[in-house]
């Protein structure tokens, strides 16, 4: 599903226009990314868990030249489904 089929979704079921849809959505993923970016997780009861995690440091290889190189550390988001999504997907 793409961006504007989502907008399309949302437009529809709250029954407001394709802007409006579009600007929440905006809104939502704008709180989602700032919440994560200043080290908070998001929750969404029944839906999921959006977090950062912690990656260490490791060796990795170059599959072409088969040359060792170190992969630094970093963070990384993350998603977590709920339970009722798990359910839902089966």
């Amino acid at each position: 599903m793409t961006r504007e089929e989502l907008i399309e979704k949302i437009s529809a079921a709250a029954d407001v226009t394709k802007s409006q849809a579009g600007k929440a959505l905006s809104g939502i993923l704008e709180g989602i990314t700032e919440s994560l970016k200043d080290g908070q997780k998001v929750t969404l009861v029944g839906f999921g868990t959006f977090q950062v995690n912690d990656r260490k440091e490791r060796t990795g290889f170059n599959p072409q030249t088969k040359e060792k190189l170190i992969i630094p550390a970093r963070k990384a988001p993350v998603f977590k489904a709920g339970k009722k999504l798990k359910e839902i997907v089966k």
